[in-house]
């Protein structure tokens, strides 16, 4: 058995079938079937259980595929590190972010650019949720997100906490106004920002346990997980918004008005995260250390 007969298990593992692994493979279909035959006789077991054309896992092939992804990942990542000694900074690097944490990504990517001018990006959007499951799955090396994420899986570097503010339309009649309480919030409709992970604990929450704390209870009448569509809203009058400041930036103002809250001070913490035991590609580690350059960190 050798890393190549895995790499070919754990392709045929994951499209369920030989004609579709040998595809992803490049290779013909009867030397990938071989190869297959040629491991389940060394290891005695079969690996899959055959319906037709397509291919479940045995519980013997469950368990050599999660040790043959752990192999895979080790020699992806040694690889990387050997190749990547004494040479310059090249190479794509993939980086998911929230959209309301994007405002920490343009200028940075410019510098980056700048300095590094062989290295490349790969972004990703999404909440935070679907953001760790992309690092877990090695789709992505980096991601910026807000918390809170179950971090036991992560290594992070903190971002400045971000105050939230509340958003209406120009519309309103609010042009003097520069404040609103917990209290009159209460009573106009809202839309929040909710990520789209079942289960899953985050900014949408934070929001409604402060109303609770002040005994009130918001009116909400949409929950989205895209703060663009929630502005977007606002902006039409359909009903008032909370979202962390930074998240503004990256959006036009015409039309909206931003109020601080008078009574209260909810704050999102994001963080920039990646996989504890992955080797760091030389520029995803350059990547992380811009984060301490205070004149880029600031919300």
């Amino acid at each position: 058995m050798d890393v190549k007969q895995l790499l070919y298990f754990a392709t045929i593992a994951e499209e369920g079938q030989i004609t579709r692994a040998a595809k992803k493979l490049y290779m013909a279909q009867p030397p990938l079937s071989q190869q297959l035959k040629l491991l389940e006789q060394e290891l005695g077991v079969s690996l899959f259980e055959r319906h037709g054309r397509e291919l479940k896992l045995t519980e013997a092939g469950h368990v050599l595929y999660n040790r043959s992804k752990e192999i895979l990942y080790k020699v992806n990542d040694t690889f990387t590190e050997v190749t990547e000694t004494g040479e310059g900074l090249r190479g794509v690097l993939s980086i998911g972010s929230v959209k309301t944490c994007f405002c920490y990504i343009p200028e940075r990517m410019k510098q980056f650019r700048n300095q590094y001018p062989n290295v490349s990006f790969k972004l990703i959007e999404g909440d935070s949720f679907r953001l760790a499951q992309y690092l877990k799955d090695r789709d992505i090396e980096l991601a910026i997100v807000r918390k809170p994420l179950d971090m036991s899986e992560f290594s992070s570097y903190p971002l400045p906490n971000d105050n939230f503010v509340a958003v209406v339309s120009d519309e309103w009649g609010v042009s003097g106004q520069e404040t609103i309480s917990m209290d009159q919030l209460s009573d106009l409709p809202l839309m929040l920002l909710h990520r789209a992970g079942v289960g899953e604990l985050g900014l949408y929450e934070l929001v409604l346990d402060h109303f609770n704390q002040h005994n009130l209870q918001p009116n909400v009448i949409c929950e989205c997980a895209d703060a663009a569509m929630l502005l977007s809203l606002v902006k039409a009058g359909v009903g008032a918004t909370l979202l962390p400041q930074s998240t503004l930036k990256a959006f036009p103002a015409y039309g909206l008005k931003v109020l601080e809250l008078e009574d209260t001070m909810i704050q999102s913490e994001s963080a920039i995260i990646w996989l504890k035991d992955r080797h760091l590609s030389k520029h995803a580690t350059r990547f992380i250390e811009s984060f301490q350059t205070d004149s880029l960190v600031s919300p």
